[in-house]
């Protein structure tokens, strides 16, 4: 991603080409504390978050992964595996594009709880990290970017998805209670893993966001399936008719892990989304599950110091972020950019690796977001008391390890990919 100095607001504002077909704002149901200490609980919000635990997630993503290299496949590879253990709908979007150091492939993860279901809020990161031809830079980890936001999205996936599950059984039974949001209860979790999204050389409109680019104009160019245009959502006049129609919102997470991060409302069709972020840290605050010594404890460093920036009567945004967002922005698809700003201090340099992660902050960014897709897709805390699993440990052997060692000293022209 990249930090551009002029913005032209009119441009976000003129793309919402099919918002009335979303939602739009609406009053999130407040949860109990007893639900919110389900959801403390449904697992240990830091297992697989922590760079010391062989098995997390985090660890068998932090590792080089630059597009087109045996890594690269590992990750990837590992991100589909846990997803298709959950039952979970892989798509892979895969393609050849040229980049300033040759023809490059990069393969796209889409995950979809219920491919069926008419609306979608999609979780984004990319999962690749940033090239580099010469040792050592080639070791480039990039745990805030973004290894931490796709171990994030992979521990929320299997957090949630009993609760998913149970929601999605009484709407196939029509049992759900009188009082339920209908549209939450048609809108499915859909997390997109996107490859290529850092610039080889410099960034430019061509070299940056491969596979957002790709994705983007994919979707926009092809026709819904029959069976999803017999939805309520697609009954009406001059209604879109294209993947792109699916998604609610796109809530794109990137450079988060780091400890003390500011986060700011880019969008005025998101603010109120933004400002639900800030509710659910409020929430947990109140509970006493973040920020006291019955949460993160006192040596977190974080204390009741909230991640995100307030906004002010009538600001706008007056900076813009080069991100994966840009191409649904720019269709359409209206985007909640969750993004650490100022960028952190290790950013595209060797430091952001494990050390630059903070715990306490990636547990409390877990619950967060835990409350947060809660409240929008209208789950019950409750029924992980009736399915609560601990998914079983996933073995899977580091063939990308092999590779790291190989990599060492050599320029990546010398690689064989």
């Amino acid at each position: 991603m990249v930090l551009l100095s002029s913005w032209l607001w009119a441009l976000s504002c003129a793309s919402y080409a099919f918002g009335k077909a979303t939602l739009g704002e609406r009053d999130f149901t407040p949860l109990s504390a007893d639900d919110l200490e389900v959801l403390s609980e449904m697992p240990d919000p830091s297992r697989h978050l922590d760079s010391t635990n062989p098995v997390s997630h985090l660890t068998k993503i932090l590792i080089p992964r630059a597009p087109g290299t045996n890594n690269n496949t590992f990750v990837r590879n590992y991100i589909v595996q846990t997803l298709s253990d959950l039952g979970w709908t892989i798509e892979l979007d895969t393609f050849n594009a040229s980049t300033p150091v040759g023809t490059r492939p990069f393969t796209n993860v889409i995950a979809t709880k219920d491919p069926d279901a008419p609306r979608r809020l999609v979780v984004a990161a990319h999962f690749d990290s940033k090239f580099f031809s010469t040792y050592p830079e080639n070791q480039f980890l990039g745990a805030t970017d973004s290894a931490a936001p796709c171990a994030l999205m992979l521990d929320l996936a299997q957090s949630l998805d009993p609760l998913l599950t149970a929601r999605d059984a009484l709407v196939a039974s029509d049992a759900l209670p009188p009082t339920a949001d209908l549209d939450a209860a048609e809108t499915t979790l859909q997390l997109i893993f996107f490859d290529g999204e850092e610039a080889f050389h410099d960034w430019t409109d061509a070299d940056s966001i491969y596979g957002a680019r790709h994705l983007a104009a994919y979707w926009e160019s092809q026709p819904l399936a029959p069976h999803m245009l017999s939805k309520r959502r697609f009954m009406r006049p001059g209604a879109s008719t294209t993947p792109l129609a699916l998604i609610e919102h796109l809530v794109l997470l990137d450079l988060l892990g780091a400890p003390h991060p500011q986060i700011r409302s880019y969008f005025p069709d998101t603010a109120w989304l933004f400002d639900s972020l800030i509710a659910a840290e409020d929430a947990l605050l109140s509970a006493g599950i973040i920020g006291g010594e019955n949460g993160e404890g006192q040596a977190s460093g974080l204390g009741r110091e909230s991640f995100f920036q307030p906004r002010r009567a009538g600001e706008r945004a007056l900076g813009y972020m080069g991100d994966d967002h840009v191409p649904f922005l720019q269709r359409g698809v209206s985007v909640l950019h969750v993004i650490a700003e100022p960028f952190p201090r290790v950013w595209h340099t060797l430091g952001d690796d494990a050390s630059a992660l903070h715990l306490p902050t990636l547990r409390r960014w877990n619950l967060i977001m835990r409350v947060f897709l809660v409240q929008y897709l209208g789950l019950h805390p409750e029924d992980a008391k009736n399915a609560r699993r601990d998914e079983p440990e996933t073995e899977m052997e580091m063939v990308g390890f092999a590779d790291v060692d190989e990599l060492v000293g050599r320029a990546d022209s010398d690689l064989v990919l």
